[in-house]
């Protein structure tokens, strides 16, 4: 059979290894086309990148079978756009916007379901306090943001007029490369009128937080799991995925109706998502915090470790016209988390472990693989990596194991091994 060609945006090692797992491997070539750094560091100018992924593709000799990308903004807009370029496989543009335009979102969401807060569009340059329909406490962010970059919790006029000054500094980095986006969609006129650099307040949300994920084909929405997002005692970072879900049967089912609900109306197609949602199993209540219109690459381990296969392959079948079906509980591993382990202060790296140490650690280890995202000598608050608004990405900590106990000594081994010291400073 002859090799298909398939130009990921953004490859990286990590995620080519995992593509290699996939079903048919062998029938692959993943092409890099351009590189994670230029696509999602700095300025984000999507017209170059777009012309420079072009110039790339226009002079590959052989035949182009698909271009796909797992990553944010920019990634997710530019997949769609090439893939028609080229007659590819592709969701819609004007779908995939109205997923990643946050008010826009919204707007879809409240045509098919009542799982949302109340919300409102915010001119970043207005008045220092929210609209007075909304009640503290709240979320402001950008409407186009990723990582949770730019997005502030607030209780108040004086924490809410701070955020509002951070994000004024930081909102065109995103939301200018998102206008040209929207420029080629037709968007309703308050969408098309706010851009990409207004900003969404909404009344915060609590509970458990889970995200589902599936895939559309053929105009027809299929769910194949569903993850536990775990955070930091008392703050809002993200502290582990967790995989398979622990959320009861009938909660798992309303997120899953929930879901089907919403893509539908979108109509995004022949492409993977993932919706993250709060939600309140005793009471049954769930509301959706956002939609990406991409399979989520910080999954895909687990899906590997629990069920047998990466959830690359439904990215990649999709892009083919194959079917992208993931098998079921067929992985060596009854439990599967991804961890982020954070500091929740600026500072200098002033001591980790080793490549070596790591290395010997996951061969100790099974099921464990250590991602270190900062290294010695490097500011937190200056390195290459996106984070929050409230802490700092040390490494990523890969763990699969029989139980959720197992799970967890393994982990707290990793972090005792990795061994992180700082010189702590306060932030700004």
């Amino acid at each position: 059979m002859e090799t298909a060609n398939i130009f990921v945006l953004g490859l990286d090692e990590k995620n080519l290894r995992t593509l290699r797992d996939v079903p048919h491997a062998e029938e692959y070539r993943f092409r890099p086309l351009l590189d994670k750094e230029e696509l999602q560091h700095g300025e984000i100018r999507i017209t170059e990148l777009i012309e420079k992924a072009q110039r790339r593709l226009d002079a590959f000799e052989g035949r182009i079978d698909a271009i796909v990308g797992y990553w944010d903004f920019p990634v997710s807009s530019m997949t769609p756009i090439l893939c028609r370029r080229y007659g590819l496989r592709g969701p819609p543009l004007e779908a995939v916007a109205k997923c990643e335009h946050k008010y826009w979102s919204r707007l879809e969401q409240r045509e098919v379901t009542d799982a949302y807060p109340r919300f409102a569009l915010v001119d970043p340059h207005g008045p220092d306090r929210p609209p007075e329909s909304l009640r503290y406490p709240i979320w402001i962010k950008p409407v186009k943001s990723y990582s949770s970059e730019l997005a502030f919790r607030v209780a108040d006029d004086a924490e809410y007029a701070r955020a509002m000054e951070r994000i004024r500094e930081g909102v065109g980095r995103l939301g200018k490369a998102f206008d040209t986006v929207l420029e080629r969609v037709d968007a309703p006129p308050e969408v098309a009128e706010a851009g990409g650099t207004a900003c969404l307040a909404e009344e915060a949300m609590s509970g458990v937080q889970a995200t589902v994920e599936g895939y559309t084909r053929e105009g027809r929405v299929h769910v194949y799991g569903i993850v536990d997002s775990l955070n930091y005692p008392g703050t809002s970072s993200f502290m582990r995925y967790q995989y398979p879900s622990s959320l009861p049967p009938a909660m798992q089912q309303r997120l899953t109706e929930i879901s089907e609900r919403v893509m539908e109306r979108i109509g995004l197609d022949d492409s993977t998502f993932c919706i993250e949602f709060f939600c309140r199993p005793e009471e049954g209540d769930a509301c959706i915090l956002e939609i990406n219109p991409r399979h989520s690459q910080s999954h895909a381990e687990m899906f590997e470790q629990v069920d047998g296969i990466p959830n690359h392959h439904c990215m990649v079948s999709l892009a083919l016209g194959r079917d992208p079906h993931l098998p079921h509980r067929q992985g060596p591993y009854a439990v599967a988390a991804k961890c982020h382990l954070r500091h929740f202060r600026d500072g200098v790296v002033r001591h980790r472990a080793s490549a070596a140490a790591i290395e010997r650690l996951r061969r100790e280890m099974p099921g464990v693989q250590v991602v270190p995202v900062v290294d010695v000598g490097m500011r937190l608050s200056e390195a290459p990596t996106a984070h929050d608004s409230y802490s700092y990405e040390l490494a990523h900590i890969y763990v699969g194991a029989d139980d959720e106990e197992s799970l967890q000594r393994k982990y707290d081994r990793c972090v005792a091994a990795l061994d992180f010291r700082f010189d702590d400073e306060e932030d700004g």
